[in-house]
């Protein structure tokens, strides 16, 4: 049996493409700090316009994506029905 554990399961096929909600305490600290950052950063941000904001919350969805992709489960372990 495989000993690794992955942060995020894939999405089983026919519910889309990616991953589903963190099975591991890592992958719920890295939501929460994504999510923290992201509010605090928009909220920071604002007086300096929404381009910029927008530009922000951009790379951050870009950084938790790489995550995920790199701690995930890989897409070609999908669940066959």
């Amino acid at each position: 049996m495989d000993d690794k554990r992955y942060w995020f399961p894939v999405r089983p096929a026919g519910n889309g493409w990616g991953w589903g909600l963190p099975q591991a305490w890592q992958g719920w600290a890295i939501l929460l700090g994504f999510l923290v950052l992201l509010i605090g950063g928009l909220v920071g941000l604002a007086p300096y316009g929404e381009l910029v904001a927008a530009g922000y919350g951009c790379v951050m969805g870009g950084l938790l994506l790489g995550i995920v992709a790199w701690k995930g489960e890989p897409q070609s372990m999908r669940h066959r029905r």
